[in-house]
């Protein structure tokens, strides 16, 4: 894959890139928001088995990371959406490999 010579900047962007995507639902969140812009309660039914708590803590670090935007509506009630923004895009084809990755695996291992 790589000569010994970039393996350390390699780690370097590969840890990067798991310290903002580490965690069980930061991938999952992105998956479900690549199908449009989604409301809290949404992507709660979207990811299931997450918690409200949870969601809340994960959306926060995704926009930190300009991976999704919060978008408040000023009215009433208040309306907030959350988007895929142009730098969470870029992770789509990373999301799509992981999930074909995922199934292939899941077909190996138990056969379904």
């Amino acid at each position: 894959m790589l000569n010994n010579a970039d393996c350390p900047k390699a780690f370097r962007s590969i840890n990067d890139a798991l310290d903002v995507l580490e965690g069980r639902w930061k991938l999952l969140i992105l998956f479900a928001l690549s199908t449009g812009p989604q409301r809290f309660r949404q992507l709660t039914r979207s990811v299931s088995g997450i918690s409200d708590k949870t969601l809340s803590k994960e959306l926060k670090a995704l926009e930190a990371n300009n991976l999704i935007k919060r978008n408040a509506v000023d009215e009433f009630p208040p309306k907030v959406e959350y988007t895929i923004t142009e730098h969470g895009q870029s992770l789509e084809q990373v999301v799509g490999e992981l999930q074909r990755w995922g199934q292939s695996h899941r077909n190996e291992i138990i056969g379904r």
